[in-house]
């Protein structure tokens, strides 16, 4: 395909004067955006080329299926789009070399001159193709996507332009590409550190991702108490408190936590404080001194859900041919009961969603309301200005795709009514629920790095409103927190292309064909596993090195059960056994509020802004997907770079930080991908190594008289 933007010949590069010197109030407030991102633009690079589409297309096909690939592995690794970013650019020097040069035109279009070669290969291409490929990395139906991308649209505004809206993140991609395309004198190039380190990660991940396993995770405290349950329940970094658990596995590291190499280190230290806080303080003290809800009957680290016998739930007996609760079924089977962990879990997760939107009112109430009445009057940074000069995306295209998304979808709640189990009132609900959220946790996922857990308000609130019902819970789920999600990937997009200075209706036309082909594939590739892979997701019946556990499913199901079809009521509400944990409502909401009077009270306190209440008090919202493992290597690795390295070494970390995560990442990816598609995985490898970590007594209750197989019984 080709346009008539990137097919005339490139013209001559802007006039300096032009480009005055920049004024230090157009300078980035953040240290991070200065020594990453350029001041400089080049409006005349071609950015709708056919290596563009070609590669773009391709890079997003390949990272929805690699995705939808690991979301069902034990370590639920995301193919970072740096994949397809390293990947695209010899093939698109390739392209430029090879491709005919011939001008040709197209009827209708008058007398532009087209070409499939316009020229080189060019940075804008390569950015757009990664955003192909960011397209391709999201979850999700492509029509929950489509959503989360007008919602996304509406709100650029707010969290894309202002200049302390930096999304940690995109800062990795930004330094790689300055490492590719940029020419480098120094002798140690930071292309030529990228393949090195990637060429290592690569080699690397061949030993903990297949022949030495247990590499993953070193819980030596298990090897040296083998036969003590409460060391192991200590020990374990997959099933237990993860004291002294190691990692030599960077897929462990980078898993659910994103890379913590691109996280600032006052979000790294707001996790860890809530980590060490719940895990080494609160669990310990609730389950061995306490024993809260009779804790020791059950694991102590445990996404599953259990009888008051401390015997795994059994939900297929309380569903009905209708998938509504049989509440017969369910009498005789008793309360359902979490484990300590989990339970706390849940109250953190109440104390997020209430510190999530007081922080935003409070801390950037002010800004939000001035930038929407059109009295900002805060000078624009440099790349807002440099975004100028192109034509923006009219709000209408992004109403218009919402009006269609949301009519479309309530014609199928209407037709399929007893399949979805939601009224067509539920949606426009939980679509006005997901568009209140999107703004408040965009903003503190584009500060910190650190994306709250928000989807437990939308299944508390379903529960509530139609309980029994668990595809509806799900349904409403989709569509008030999926979408908004999606939302924030979008809009973390948005600022990468604002970066790096892509046309923003390039941008958008590449996003929404990237959305709609990611969705289909990654619904193609989710059937073809679970019809093809045996007992997948089943882990009592899968062999103990078995890598298809999928952990995310597992958590998203129980989610289904305790919220849809038992409802919050039986469980978190009078008629269950954890009432107390919605006082975590009322205390998340006052934490901001105490901490923005502080702030005005002494504001020159330094100790004080740093502290975000939404990332500490949500810092332990991936678990119990993440395990303690994921967490030490985390936060000991994020420290070292973002602390260390970052203070005493900068012009290091300015060179090859991002370089380094984005080498990793891409390292691993290929060598996971090569490990599955040669067959390899499918040659049984047994020994020590390859056993697991270990830890077969981390799951057993300490509680007298209750009977576990394969636990010792008190």
């Amino acid at each position: 395909m080709a346009s008539q933007e990137l097919q005339p010949a490139p013209g001559k590069k802007p006039d300096p004067e032009n480009h005055p010197a920049i004024d230090p109030d157009d300078i980035s407030p953040i240290e991070q955006v200065r020594l990453t991102v350029t001041n400089t633009d080049d409006p005349t690079l071609p950015v709708w080329t056919f290596r563009m589409w070609f590669l773009g297309l391709f890079s997003c096909a390949l990272l929805s299926f690699l995705n939808q690939f690991f979301a069902y592995r034990t370590e639920t690794l995301v193919i970072n789009p740096i994949m397809a970013q390293v990947a695209s650019l010899p093939i698109g020097h390739f392209m430029a070399r090879t491709l005919p040069t011939t001008r040709f035109r197209i009827p209708g279009f008058g007398q532009r001159l087209f070409s499939v070669n316009p020229g080189p290969f060019n940075i804008k291409e390569h950015v757009l193709i990664t955003i192909f490929a960011n397209a391709g990395s999201d979850f999700g139906g492509w029509w929950v996507q489509v959503l989360g991308y007008g919602w996304a649209g509406l709100l650029r505004k707010y969290v894309v332009e202002p200049a302390h809206m930096w999304w940690p993140s995109t800062l990795v991609q930004v330094s790689l590409f300055r490492a590719l395309h940029e020419k480098d004198e120094q002798r140690m190039t930071r292309a030529k550190f990228f393949l090195i380190a990637l060429i290592c990660s690569f080699s690397w991940y061949a030993v903990p991702g297949y022949l030495f396993s247990t590499l993953t995770n070193i819980s030596w405290v298990c090897w040296v108490f083998s036969k003590s349950v409460t060391a192991q329940q200590i020990g374990s970094g997959m099933r237990g408190l993860g004291l002294g658990s190691i990692t030599l596995d960077w897929s462990a590291v980078a898993s659910f936590l994103r890379s913590p190499l691109s996280s600032p280190f006052f979000a790294i230290m707001n996790i860890f404080a809530r980590y060490a806080l719940i895990i080494y303080i609160v669990i310990p003290i609730s389950y061995w001194g306490l024993d809260l809800y009779g804790a020791s009957k059950f694991p102590i680290f445990s996404s599953h859900l259990f009888t008051a016998q401390g015997q795994i739930y059994n939900i297929t007996a309380i569903v009905n041919d209708k998938f509504e609760l049989d509440i017969p079924s369910y009498q005789e089977q008793g309360r359902i009961h979490l484990s300590m962990f989990f339970a706390l879990t849940y109250g953190f997760w109440f104390a997020t969603l209430a510190s999530t939107l007081t922080h935003v009112a409070f801390f950037y109430g002010r800004e939000i309301y001035q930038r929407y009445s059109a009295s900002y009057t805060g000078k624009e940074d440099i790349h807002t200005k440099l975004m100028r000069r192109y034509k923006d995306i009219p709000s209408w295209w992004f109403y218009l795709m919402l009006a269609v998304t949301l009519a479309v979808s309530l014609i199928l709640c209407t037709v399929l009514k007893d399949q979805v189990q939601m009224p067509w009132w539920g949606l426009l609900f939980a679509s006005a629920m997901a568009f209140t959220l999107t703004l408040p946790v965009s903003i503190i996922t584009a500060t910190t790095n650190q994306t709250p857990g928000l989807n437990i308000i939308t299944e508390y609130v379903m529960g509530i409103i139609l309980p029994g019902r668990p595809i509806a819970n799900v349904c409403f789920k989709t569509y008030g927190y999926t979408s908004m999600l999606q939302a924030v990937s979008f809009l973390n997009d948005f600022k990468l292309g604002h970066y790096m200075k892509i046309p923003p209706r390039s941008m958008f036309l590449v996003q929404f064909i990237g959305t709609v082909l990611a969705g289909t594939i990654n619904l193609a590739v989710a059937w073809w596993f679970l019809t093809s892979i045996e007992n997948i997701c089943q882990d009592d019946l899968l062999p103990p090195d078995s890598p298809w556990t999928c952990p995310g499913d597992r958590v998203f199901f129980d989610a289904s059960v305790i919220w849809g079809l038992v409802g919050p009521k039986r469980i978190f509400g009078s008629d269950g056994n954890y009432a107390a944990m919605n006082w975590f409502f009322l205390g998340g909401a006052i934490g901001p509020i105490i901490l923005w009077l502080l702030h005005k009270a002494f504001p020159k306190q330094s100790w004080i802004p740093p502290i975000n209440l939404p990332v500490l008090l949500g810092a332990t919202g991936m678990m119990p997907v993440a395990t303690p493992l994921n967490y030490n290597a985390w936060v000991l690795v994020g420290s070292i770079f973002n602390f260390f390295v970052f203070r005493y070494r900068k012009r290091w970390w300015q060179r090859y930080n991002y370089v380094l995560s984005a080498a990793l990442d891409a390292g691993i990816a290929f060598m996971a991908v090569l490990l599955y598609f040669s067959g390899v995985e499918n040659i049984g490898l047994s020994w020590w190594g390859t056993n697991g970590e270990h830890c077969d007594l981390a799951t057993c209750p300490t509680a007298k008289g209750i009977a576990v197989d394969g636990c010792p019984l008190k």
